[in-house]
Order: C-alpha cells, then sequence, then structure tokens
C-alpha cells in the first residue's frame, strides 16, 4: 500500500493534504476541495479544479440554507 501513502501529486508538500484535513478536522467537502486544489498541477489539471469548485458551490448552497432556515427560525419565533 505504499503507492497509496507516496503519490507523487502529494509527496512535493510538507505536509500531505491528509494529514492536514485529519489534524484539523475537516469534513468531507472542505477535505475534498484542499485536495483538488493541491494536485490539479500534478494530476488531472483544470478537471480538479472543476472538482474542487463543485465542492465550493455545495458548501455555498449549505451555508446560504442554513442562513435562510435560521432567518425563518427567527421569524416564526418572534
Amino acid at each position: 500500500m505504499e503507492e497509496v501513502r507516496n503519490q507523487n501529486h502529494y509527496a512535493r508538500f510538507r505536509i500531505q493534504p491528509i494529514e492536514f484535513i485529519a489534524n484539523n478536522q475537516l469534513n468531507f467537502m472542505q477535505g475534498n476541495i484542499i485536495k483538488y486544489v493541491c494536485r490539479f498541477d500534478a494530476k488531472d489539471g483544470i478537471k480538479d479544479l472543476y472538482k474542487a469548485k463543485h465542492y465550493l458551490e455545495m458548501m455555498i448552497q449549505l451555508e446560504e440554507q442554513k442562513f435562510l432556515d435560521m432567518e425563518e427560525f427567527n421569524e416564526n419565533h418572534n
């Protein structure tokens, strides 16, 4: 399993993206954004940037929905 641990597109970093993600307890979407941004220029190029963008857009939608839900809750309970 050494080939899984030391992939060239990640080995160039002082801290492996997976270590950064785990040590900072980031969620799945945050982790994928970091993973794809870190490797884009050494693996799948712009395709990885689009993947990161997809996860970022999903996070934005979730945060917007939380905000709207909180506003609706406040309106109904005031």
